[in-house]
């Protein structure tokens, strides 16, 4: 069953006073879910742990209310009336076998308490460091403080010991942890036996651990998660003072947990990071210590995983991303079933309902999140309904995913497609700068169906309603995408704006279809995610000269929340690309573009010979109408249901289309619910008055 060469990720290996079963390590990973959705977030760990996970952790939990992160949503483990909800999700977490461990994590500097209102407490007197630039300060911890945030841990540990967990991870990484800012001369500047020198800086994540470890040490493994460099210049933590502390401190924690600086240096999407990226970072680490040591690196290779195992890099392979794609991961390997891995495609999509406050998504796997709002299993679906099969009329990732979903429940699915090749946006977004690693969402899909055999694809087959009704297929599913729009409609511009026809017009789908523009090309980014920064590389890469104008404040502003714009910024900087933030284009001429700032409305032109119109999306969605207006013809036809969706109902990001697709699988033959919530959610209790 299993390749002999993954034997070593199967070791059980001690942390403390308890054993992992394996080496598959799911660090902690938030998920938009946090004290709002305990249960969907306590079912999705309980996939993992089904799935083969040997250490499953939670999210960040913040552990006292005199540092919370609001509006972030995170785990809160305040008071006694926090464990149930806790215990709920340990349950799950071991319920195959796997540790339980929870993140404890006190922010500090980076705690608004905007919920809380209390004054924030920081290692020194600093601004509060947050994603949202608060207007608050902290004041510096003085020493009756520090006794109170040592009793605070312990109260903690003990709370977390009630609730079941097996581990506790110290949270002291990415900049967000109380640890770090100790231990951090950019953090710390204080002059008394907790500032100045490492074993000073150390001091107090050494009491906190001794303590922790007299209250509950001796049922529970206690993991420090520190950063392996905050790659901030002389300040920072490096990489050589990580060693020395890690030298310093050899037998500290019962686990080390490193991961790299910022979370947008350990967690940066595949444009911009390969798997394995903190390797030589972590590199020797080893040989300064006697405890296991657990590292990241978005992980999806099992030879890469075996490889850091057997040269004594990690003991532990810590995934997040890698989890969240396929929880199954382990068991897959296990099973000697590697194909049919769910690769994270490193697109920080999952990243982004931690940014935004909302229930995350991913892109490969659609039922993240959902495993418990809608009862989505991620390896196993529905029974088939009353039909028997379904055409899909398009395979780009919606369709891919409703066909690939479909036939697992044992429809017979025909899947029509109007070119050569499979895919859709995402075989055409795959050979842009940088993205080549999303062409997993048609890998994966394409291979999964190859092994069906109630699937059948037809290329060369672009659909009318009449063909559609002549076929004789019970529910159709129109899947068939968007293009780009070439009048420059989008946010700031609802109607078109003028536009002189001399001027050389493109979109991306003209470069993907190869066109090639020369001379001076301004780009107007009025879509705000990778597109417009992608396009950009493009056409440096093409020898073009390029300008990119945004109405927005950065470039490709939504990326903020995939942890990947700064890297967008500089890169394009360093590329030569001019930028121009908050504004907008007003008109095209025949030489050049009439740009406006987006606060005055001051105009300025910039000459060019060509524009690239980086705007909205036009659904493609006719062949769905044309069958709309003729549903009285569906009962002759045989037909039962037509669908619309993806980015044919509404154009959005690839996850939203695998989901959609996969929605549309789960409930076709469905009960009608009325109006009724099509998921799940928990209401929060009401106080006694």
């Amino acid at each position: 069953m299993r390749d002999p060469r993954y034997d070593i990720l199967f070791e059980p290996m001690k942390i403390g006073p308890v054993t992992a079963k394996n080496r598959f390590y799911q660090v902690p990973h938030c998920n938009g879910g946090g004290y709002r959705d305990p249960s969907a977030a306590a079912a999705m760990r309980g996939s993992k742990a089904e799935g083969g996970w040997g250490v499953i952790f939670t999210e960040q939990c913040e552990m006292h209310h005199t540092s919370e992160i609001t509006p972030f949503i995170e785990l809160r483990l305040w008071e006694d009336k926090d464990i149930p909800m806790l215990r709920k999700m340990s349950d799950t977490m071991k319920s195959n076998g796997a540790l339980a461990g929870i993140q404890l994590a006190y922010s500090g500097v980076n705690g608004p308490n905007l919920y809380s209102k209390e004054v924030p407490l920081a290692v020194s007197a600093q601004p509060i460091r947050t994603f949202t630039n608060d207007p608050v300060q902290a004041r510096a911890l003085d020493k009756q403080d520090i006794k109170d945030l040592r009793r605070w841990f312990v109260n903690a540990a003990v709370r977390s010991k009630d609730a079941g967990f097996d581990l506790i991870c110290l949270y002291g990484a990415h900049g967000f942890g109380i640890f770090q800012h100790f231990l951090s001369r950019a953090t710390n500047h204080r002059t008394d036996e907790y500032g100045g020198s490492l074993e000073n800086r150390s001091r107090f994540v050494n009491e906190v651990i001794s303590d922790i470890k007299d209250a509950v040490g001796d049922t529970m493994g206690i993991t420090l998660r520190v950063s392996l460099d905050e790659t901030i210049g002389d300040l920072g933590f490096s990489n050589a003072e990580v060693r020395e502390f890690v030298e310093m401190n050899k037998n500290l924690p019962d686990l080390w947990d490193l991961a790299q600086g910022t979370w947008e240096d350990c967690s940066g999407p595949s444009r911009f990071k390969e798997e394995a990226a903190q390797e030589q970072l972590v590199k020797g680490i080893h040989e300064l210590t006697d405890r296991p040591i657990v590292g990241v690196g978005r992980f999806t290779s099992p030879d890469v995983m075996a490889k850091m195992v057997r040269t004594g890099t990690l003991d532990f392979i810590g995934c997040a991303r890698p989890s969240i794609a396929d929880p199954f991961l382990p068991k897959k390997v296990e099973e000697g079933r590697i194909e049919d891995i769910r690769e994270c495609i490193g697109c920080n999509i999952c990243i982004t309902g931690d940014m935004t406050m909302s229930i995350s998504r991913c892109t490969q796997n659609p039922t993240f999140m959902e495993e418990w709002r809608k009862g989505w299993h991620p390896e196993r679906m529905n029974t088939k309904g009353d039909s028997s099969n379904v055409l899909v009329v398009g395979s780009g990732p919606a369709g891919l995913e409703a066909a690939r979903a479909l036939s697992e429940r044992g429809y017979d699915v025909a899947m029509a497609e109007a070119g050569t090749v499979i895919g859709g946006r995402v075989t055409r977004e795959r050979t842009l700068p940088g993205l080549s690693a999303w062409g997993r969402v048609v890998d994966y899909r394409e291979y999964q169906i190859s092994q069906k055999p109630n699937v059948e694809t037809y290329f060369d087959s672009e659909l009318d309603a009449e063909s559609i009704l002549e076929f004789g297929f019970e529910n159709v599913c129109i899947a068939t995408g968007a293009k780009w729009r070439r009048d420059g409609v989008s946010r700031q511009h609802v109607v078109p704006f003028p536009t002189d026809a001399a001027m050389p017009l493109f979109t991306p789908d003209d470069l993907m279809d190869g066109a090639s523009p020369s001379g001076h090309v301004v780009i107007y980014d009025d879509d705000h995610y990778y597109m417009g920064g992608v396009m950009a590389e493009l056409l440096v890469q093409k020898g073009c000269k390029v300008t990119l104008v945004t109405p927005a404040a950065y470039v490709s502003e939504w990326t903020l929340n995939t942890l990947e714009q700064h890297e967008i910024h500089r890169r394009l900087v360093e590329m030569g690309v001019t930028i121009e933030l908050n504004r907008g284009v007003t008109a095209i001429g025949k030489d050049c573009v009439e740009t406006n700032c987006t606060f005055t409305d001051q105009r300025r032109p910039i000459e060019c010979d060509g524009v690239l119109l980086v705007s909205a999306k036009l659904e493609n969605n006719s062949v769905y109408n044309d069958l709309k207006a003729r549903q009285a013809d569906w009962a002759d036809a045989g037909i039962k249901s037509v669908k619309l969706i993806g980015d044919a109902q509404a154009p959005g990001p690839i996850a939203w289309a695998t989901y959609a697709g996969h929605r549309y699988a789960r409930e076709l033959d469905g009960e009608d619910i009325g109006d009724a919530l099509p998921f799940r959610r928990e209401i929060t209790e009401l106080a006694v008055d």
